[in-house]
């Protein structure tokens, strides 16, 4: 079925409210208007004539607070459903289709009390895509045969997300609350309760479906964005014909003034068992719906202060006792007239044992609060940051635009919809008195989660049986809390100095180059510098790779080396933090290659910050204590990589099997006794003894600024480092797999039930040709895939294809994470692949030229951000290949590619008669109960759908499968890639360097 074309039509009197007056940043060139149609659908436009994307997303203020109370999931089964076929457009896929084949993609989300639909497309396809759009919202299908197999789709979420802590601790908090208010529900439903119990009981869920959404998807309950190229006439018009036929039902907003922990459910403690080996102490106070104060933000004051990291706050005080590595604290929305305050605290060993002692201090933090009184210079300061924040905002992505906004066209007055989260004017201090009044001993709702629990948690909670012991918390507790007074050792924040003092733009240096040049290069370092001439901003983009043959050339020095990074990073936190707060961010990274230094964000103070950690860097001393506890947290890290999703085992496990060498997680336990403090030192001291730096300076800066950022780091090395040879920089390589060959690991899990199949095909070197056929291959395969593999044979919840590349070579992945074992699942991909070999030679030129073009269109797209523009230039940089301009070079090549080329180029990777396929297959198999390695899984899969005939014929492998026994033996028996020459000619890192 085409889509149709649509009509715009005259709007005079369909638009019963405009408003042209809505505030923006002074450096935002977009154009906005709010309007309400004559359904009392509230819209946001904007207009933006250089946009590479258009996209919407419509909001609908209905969540699952609002599900039948014997339908628990209804309203995200209706999220689901909504996009399977409408009157209008009534083919299951034709949405996905649509915007796979022009350039876009979507998603959906439901919440407690809303539920956002939004897609984005190429802006020439924006109206037809609009249209398919709306359509969802005025007449869906809501097929029987559709929710048959979208129910399953909800059950995989589900099984995806019942080992996974945050769901089970969210459900928890859900399940502790007062059983009459709808926020206990279970939100995301199941196969039990959307299928099983209510067939018991009687109940048609389809008939239910359709009258949830004919009772709540009402015009009056939606708010919509619309983000296009076109002018704002052209997109209100085009907003009146698509949507003026949604029905205004005149629903009354549902909202829920009353909490749901009221107060027989406060002064509650809640001990819980996780999933991983985790310990965190959560603190929850119950408080009113906060939106409407945007303007004073109460809040948002308190939370500043409490969560604060620097000198004298909670955080220093609780690292100093050796308690805690983090804390946060921030307002939760729950729903329409309510929300909560918490504190959240990760807790070492000793601190599991000291919860009451931090709950104390966290109270005698609040009681400085009080006495101190509230300042109107921190609230100035955070009005400062803010604004300067909303001045120099980032573009946003149209995706990420739309759907975050349009949840906001409800909450604030048209005008202030850009501007409500930044905007501080209403200096309201008996306002943060009064919500820093509800912070009490009596009001508390205490969550501790950790294994310390195994043998006093008593109960289980019902859907994810997550086990737990709640009980009331003892006068005694509350007394003591009550009358814990002051502590020495906490007071308030001094002035930021990190503000920026300038935030003007450097004059345009005439010498500047398109792309990033060498502007200093010897034995040691290397300095790379890019002015920037797009975006305009007083911004920079500082990089430092430092790179060591010593920190990955055993599991030791890689703990050791991450080790480093972690203490390096806490030993700077109360002085950096400031930076972050300010608007300078930055990052450590342990790499492969050594370690990274990251800073982004205003240009006027990055070189203090950067002198500071310089300083740390080279004069590194651990502290005894932070050091046991961080080795604990990097020890139970690598333990708890147990409990990860298949998937992400698979990724893993494919990568250690392709590249030249790689250590697993048993590797670096093994060598947990010799991460001492003493070793650590002498790591420290070698890994800065040979050394080369790599430096690249992007953004708001002069080439002088570049180079007295980088002095400041040559200066502060030792004097006495060797630099590196060529040979020492030469990158790792990758493992090459053998034309015909076909190998597969089989990995064992024990958490999850679900397993996972993962199917690599290397196709080889990148080369500008074999990069394009891959993308293209991909993006005609993209939809297809996730139909064919998810939503018709509804193999598991996450389908996904895509590109993996590494260390210059490339090839072609396709993963299912299932219920199903990964033998059937390695069929029905491989049955997919025979299918799409007919569907690509059937493409008509037609559809051919879409998929090309939409290609092309988003290889154009322009990064939003200067940072996302830096990181483009820098992974040129690591990678050696130094390509700037490949996205020109490869549109162009892409233009020349026809169907025949690219079919045969299919036939040649992924065809299972291929003699020169290259196939690799990871499984992940779990044996956990209800898991895939029971002996007769795959028996029972492959006959239980040997009867379906609508299933696709599954291909006869001529070739022999190899199973992998030994990682180490498969390795050394294969060749390795070469590394790919540089595409310009930039002299090899170390090259200044004498043998």
């Amino acid at each position: 079925m085409s889509v149709e074309r649509v009509q715009i039509v005259d709007i005079g009197k369909d638009v019963i409210y405009r408003c042209d007056s809505i505030i923006k940043s002074p450096e935002d060139k977009r154009e906005y208007r709010g309007i309400q149609l004559k359904n009392r659908l509230k819209v946001l436009l904007v207009s933006d004539p250089t946009t590479d994307k258009s996209a919407a997303a419509l909001n609908v203020n209905v969540g699952y607070l609002s599900d039948p109370d014997n339908i628990p999931g209804l309203a995200h089964f209706c999220e689901h459903m909504l996009f399977l076929g409408t009157k209008k457009y009534p083919e299951e896929n034709m949405y996905t289709k649509f915007l796979s084949e022009n350039g876009g993609g979507s998603n959906a989300c439901t919440s407690t009390d809303y539920t956002t639909y939004f897609f984005d497309v190429l802006p020439e396809h924006f109206t037809a895509a609009l249209d398919l759009f709306a359509q969802f919202f005025i007449s869906p299908l809501f097929t029987i045969s559709a929710t048959d197999r979208e129910l399953q789709a909800v059950n995989s979420e589900h099984d995806k997300n019942v080992c996974n802590d945050y769901w089970r601790l969210d459900q928890l908090n859900k399940s502790t609350a007062d059983p009459n208010h709808p926020f206990n529900k279970f939100g995301t439903g199941n196969r039990d309760t959307l299928e099983t119990i209510p067939k018991k009981m009687g109940i048609d869920v389809h008939k239910e479906l359709l009258k949830f959404h004919s009772k709540w998807y009402s015009a009056n309950l939606m708010s919509l964005a619309i983000f296009g190229k076109e002018s704002l006439d052209d997109l209100e018009k085009m907003t009146v014909d698509m949507f003026s036929e949604i029905e205004d039902k005149d629903v009354t907003m549902p909202s829920w003034p009353q909490h749901p922990y009221s107060e027989e459910y406060q002064g509650l403690q809640l001990n819980a068992i996780p999933v991983k080996d985790v310990r965190n102490l959560y603190m929850a106070f119950p408080i009113p719906d906060t939106r409407l104060l945007y303007k004073s933000a109460p809040l948002h004051y308190i939370s500043h202060l409490i969560g604060h990291e620097g000198p004298g706050s909670l955080l220093s005080l609780l690292k100093a006792k050796g308690w805690c590595n983090s804390l946060g604290s921030s307002a939760q929305y729950g729903g329409r007239g309510f929300a909560t305050f918490n504190i959240n605290v990760d807790l070492t060993e000793n601190g599991i044992n000291h919860t009451e002692d931090i709950v104390e201090l966290v109270f005698q933090y609040i009681n400085l609060l009080n006495k101190e009184g509230i300042h109107k210079w921190i609230f100035d300061e955070q009005a400062n940051i803010l604004a300067t924040g909303f001045r120099f905002k980032d573009k946003e992505e149209p995706r990420r635009f739309v759907a975050g906004y349009v949840n906001d066209i409800q909450d604030y007055p048209m005008e202030h919809i850009m501007s409500a989260h930044f905007n501080l004017t209403d200096w309201k201090p008996e306002l943060i008195q009064e919500f820093l009044s509800m912070l009490t001993p009596e009001r508390i709702r205490i969550a501790i989660i950790g294994k310390a629990f195994e043998s006093t948690c008593d109960q289980s909670e019902k859907w994810y049986g997550t086990k737990y012991h709640l009980e009331k918390i003892s006068k005694e507790k509350l007394d003591r809390w009550n009358k814990c007074g002051l502590n020495d050792g906490l007071h308030l924040p001094a002035v930021n100095s990190f503000l920026p003092d300038s935030l003007n733009l450097i004059e345009p240096d005439p010498e500047s180059k398109e792309y990033p040049t060498i502007v200093y290069d010897t034995p040691l370092m290397r300095v790379w510098y890019k002015q920037d001439n797009e975006f305009f901003l007083p911004k920079m983009n500082t990089f430092f790779e430092f790179v060591s043959p010593i920190a990955y050339s055993d599991p030791l020095n890689c703990s050791l080396n991450t080790l480093f990074v972690s203490l390096l990073q806490d030993s700077l936190n109360e002085y950096a933090y400031a930076a972050e707060l300010a608007g300078i961010n930055y990052n450590i990274h342990n790499t492969r290659a050594g370690l990274s230094i990251q800073m982004d964000g205003y240009d006027s103070k990055q070189h203090i910050l950067l002198d500071c950690i310089t300083e740390k860097l080279v004069t590194f001393r651990a502290n005894p204590e932070r050091f046991a506890i961080l080795k604990e947290s990097y020890i139970r890290g690598l333990k708890n990589f147990d409990a990860q999703q298949p998937y992400e085992h698979g990724a893993f496990y494919l990568g250690m099997m392709l590249s030249e060498f790689a250590w697993s997680k048993k590797d670096y336990l093994d060598v947990e006794y010799a991460m001492t403090i003493d070793n650590l030192h002498d790591f420290t001291k070698n890994l800065l003894a040979k050394v080369h730096v790599e430096c690249f300076v992007h953004g708001n800066a002069s080439k002088k600024k570049a180079m007295e950022l980088a002095s400041i780091v040559d200066q502060k090395l030792p004097k006495n480092i060797i630099p590196l040879l060529p040979q020492q920089l030469i990158l790792t390589r990758e493992i090459q797999l053998e034309k015909g060959s076909h190998y597969r690991l089989e990995i064992d899990h024990t958490v999850h039930r679900c397993s996972c199949a993962l199917l690599y095909f290397q196709c080889g070197l990148q080369s500008t040709i074999s990069n394009i056929l891959i993308e293209m291959l991909l993006h005609i395969l993209s939809e297809p895939c996730f139909n064919i593999l998810r939503t018709k044979e509804q193999l598991g919840y996450i389908v996904f294809s895509g590109i993996r590349r590494s260390n210059g070579v490339q090839g072609i992945r396709l993963l299912v994470q299932s219920d199903r074992h990964p033998s059937y699942v390695e069929s029905r991909i491989e049955a997919f692949l025979q299918y799409m070999d007919e569907y690509i030679n059937k493409l008509s030129d037609k559809e051919y030229e879409n998929h090309r073009d939409s290609l092309i269109a988003q290889k154009l797209k322009r990064p939003k951000t200067m940072l996302s523009r830096s990181c483009i230039f820098r992974s040129e940089i690591l990678a050696q290949q130094y390509h700037f301009d490949r996205v020109n070079v490869e549109v162009k090549a892409l233009r020349d590619v026809s169907k025949n080329q690219l079919h045969n180029f299919y036939k040649d990777i992924l065809l299972i008669s291929s003699p020169n396929r290259q196939k690799l297959g990871v499984h992940i198999i779990s044996s956990a109960e209800g898991g895939a390695a029971h002996p007769d899984a795959v028996k029972d899969a492959v006959e239980s759908e040997s009867a379906n005939s609508e299933l696709l014929p599954v291909p006869e492998d001529p070739s022999l499968m190899v199973k992998i026994e030994d990682v180490v033996t498969f390795k050394s028996g294969r060749p390795l890639f070469q590394l790919i020459t540089p595409y310009t000619n930039i002299p090899r890192k170390g090259a200044h360097c004498k043998l």
